[in-house]
């Protein structure tokens, strides 16, 4: 299945998108894809819904993606788990997955516009495959770990570079501005994903290709991202967990190029849509 939410900010709705590419929404059946949806079994009740219900309404042509998950509790990400992404920032492959957060409230729509923050001069893409957990996560064996997976999502890890490497402190400084997490515009349900582990990804800014990568390259693979992650906290049904950028970000450039306000980001993922991003001014 893949999992969508439509309508205006702060007023989203859950759907899905059909075999033949259309918005049908569920609404009437449940209220939001969030952590109560999925700790109590929602995919599993969603397809009996489908099968007793095979004329959805149609959600209007015009209508907002919006993230295809309810703001989680929280967005973990895994920092430099493409080798050669490590290379190009001149960072060393690390020996365990680093870690951060990023704030819930840059999490957007699909195709909502992306906001350079105020005086921001080092704004950078970052195309990533993101993990819906669905099910509670803690201490949990890497075998065991692709069971609580929910789905599966496009996800541009946007961040301010300078506010990231040069202010001093952790990472999340540059990493949770608002409108920094752009996810869908679906969800994919773990049937729909063949192979995890060979997942195409790319992104273009104003039309020249900057990342085109495969998961293949990832250091730590997702099994064992999640495991690792659930000895040091607890994941909830409908975190996020994003899985790294390959190489081609504007900081590993020579010179480095970053975003501007009108510049335009497409990404795509294997099975997981196409995104569309315009920079605009704070």
């Amino acid at each position: 299945m893949k999992l969508i939410r439509f309508g205006e900010l702060g007023k989203e709705r859950p759907g899905i998108l059909d075999a033949a590419g259309e918005r049908r929404s569920i609404a009437r059946f449940f209220k939001d894809f969030d952590e109560s949806f999925f700790e109590n079994d929602g995919i599993a009740r969603l397809r009996e819904v489908l099968e007793k219900n095979p004329d959805l309404p149609k959600v209007p042509k015009k209508a907002r993606w919006a993230s295809p998950v309810a703001r989680p509790s929280k967005i973990v990400c895994a920092g430099l788990n493409y080798a050669d992404h490590a290379r190009e920032t001149g960072a060393p492959i690390p020996a365990e997955p680093v870690l951060f957060l990023k704030s819930t409230t840059a999490l957007c729509g699909p195709f909502d516009p992306v906001i350079i923050p105020p005086g921001s001069v080092k704004t950078d893409w970052e195309v990533e495959i993101a993990v819906v957990i669905g099910s509670v996560m803690r201490h949990v064996p890497e075998e065991k770990a692709a069971a609580c997976i929910a789905g599966y999502c496009l996800h541009n890890d946007l961040s301010e570079r300078e506010y990231q490497l040069e202010r001093g402190g952790q990472w999340d400084k540059g990493k949770g501005c608002d409108t920094f997490a752009p996810l869908g515009p679906w969800l994919s349900t773990p049937g729909e994903i063949a192979d995890p582990d060979n997942i195409r990804l790319w992104l273009s800014v104003n039309g020249q290709m900057r990342q085109d990568s495969n998961t293949r390259q990832f250091v730590f693979k997702i099994p064992f991202l999640l495991s690792y992650i659930s000895r040091f906290m607890t994941l909830l049904p409908g975190d996020v967990v994003s899985t790294g950028t390959p190489p081609g970000v504007g900081l590993g450039m020579n010179p480095p190029v970053y975003l501007r306000p009108g510049d335009v980001m497409e990404l795509g993922a294997d099975g997981l849509g196409v995104s569309r991003q315009v920079c605009v001014a704070a």
